[in-house]
Parts: C-alpha cells; sequence; structure tokens
C-alpha cells in the first residue's frame, strides 16, 4: 500500500546527519526494521522517493531488477555503518555491491566560484545516481565525519543516527529504548549465567 508523505519513520528522523551525509542515513533509513517497514518494497512506493533523492532520473524508469539493486546497496551501506559501530567488517558481498556502483558510475571535477574542487557523479542511470553517495563517503571519509554516522548496535534495529557525542562513542539510535533493552537483555543473561 502506497503511504502519504509523513507516515513513513524515517520522515522524522531525530538524529540527523548533516548534509550532505543525510543522504545515506536517508537511503540507509528506507526500511524500519523493527516494524518491517521497507519504503523499498513497491516500486510505486520507492520511485518518487528515488526521484525526489535525485538518485533516479525523472525519465528514466524504475524496474524491480533495479529496485532490488537499490536495497543490496542500501544493505551494503548498512554494513559499512555497523562497522562504524564497532560491528564486523562489511563482507565481500556487500564490497562487491559497491564496488559494481563504482564501477558503473562516472565522476567528474568541478570548480566552484572560489575555486574549491568538488567531485560529482554524472549521468542519468540508477548507478551513476548511486556513484554520487560514494563521492558523499569519501569526502565523510576524508574530513573525519565518516564514523560519526552509525547503524544502531540493536541488531534487531540497525537504525542510521548522527553520534553526536564528544567522544563518538554512541552506539544506539535511542538510549531509552535500544540501549535499555540491550542493557536488560545482557543483565539478565549475566544473572542466569550466574545461578
Amino acid at each position: 500500500m502506497t503511504r502519504l508523505a509523513g507516515q513513513w519513520t524515517a520522515d522524522n528522523e531525530t538524529r540527523p546527519a548533516p548534509a550532505p551525509l543525510d543522504r545515506v542515513q536517508a537511503l540507509v533509513n528506507t526500511i524500519d526494521i523493527e516494524i518491517a517497514q521497507d519504503r523499498f518494497a513497491l516500486v510505486e512506493d520507492a520511485r518518487p522517493w528515488l526521484v525526489e533523492q535525485h538518485l533516479l532520473d525523472a525519465g528514466v524508469p524504475l524496474t524491480e531488477d533495479g529496485l532490488a539493486h537499490v536495497r543490496a546497496v542500501r544493505e551494503a551501506l548498512r554494513a559499512l555503518l555497523v562497522h562504524n559501530t564497532g560491528g564486523p567488517p562489511p563482507g565481500a558481498g556487500h564490497l562487491d555491491v559497491l564496488r559494481e556502483v563504482a564501477a558503473a558510475g562516472r565522476v567528474r571535477a568541478e570548480i566552484d566560484d572560489h575555486g574549491a574542487v568538488e567531485l560529482r557523479a554524472v549521468g542519468p542511470s540508477l548507478d551513476e545516481r548511486l556513484a554520487g553517495l560514494l563521492v558523499v563517503i569519501r569526502d565523510a571519509q576524508r574530513d573525519g565525519t565518516w564514523s560519526r554516522l552509525k547503524a544502531c548496535a540493536n541488531d534487531d534495529c540497525r537504525w542510521v543516527f548522527w553520534d553526536q557525542s564528544r567522544n563518538r562513542g554512541g552506539s544506539w539510535c535511542d538510549m531509552a529504548v535500544c540501549g535499555n533493552r540491550l542493557k536488560n537483555r545482557d543483565f539478565r543473561a549475566r544473572r542466569r549465567a550466574a545461578r
């Protein structure tokens, strides 16, 4: 069923990353794992969002295979963000998906009015547009902001959040919800083990 604007969990982001990293966060948060709400489940829900986010040119059709590819990219990016939270490094399959995007995308250097050099993805195809997110990630890795974009350490959640803590040690999207759940779960497990 197609939802109206504002009915998707990610439309009400409480810990948004600064631009342009917010684009990566928005893509990964197109699924709310806890409530099984996936904006990319149906082409008719995904297409308007992808066009609005400039990840799909308005004149380019979105196929079921294309949508499956976007979902694979989303999960590959999530794997990178799980690693930012202290989880395992992304697997070869996730990296292969991102390498496909990198190989299919084209990037052009541009000079702004102040002489700063910027890299921009060019082209109308889905992979060419997704390659733009790889440029965003590259820039964030270079300036040190990438490590602040994280996936919740709760395996049942994995919501992507911007870590605003001074020491960059945040692990949960919401301490009151996911943090308490995991701490209580660990406490009960230790108590059972001690008996």
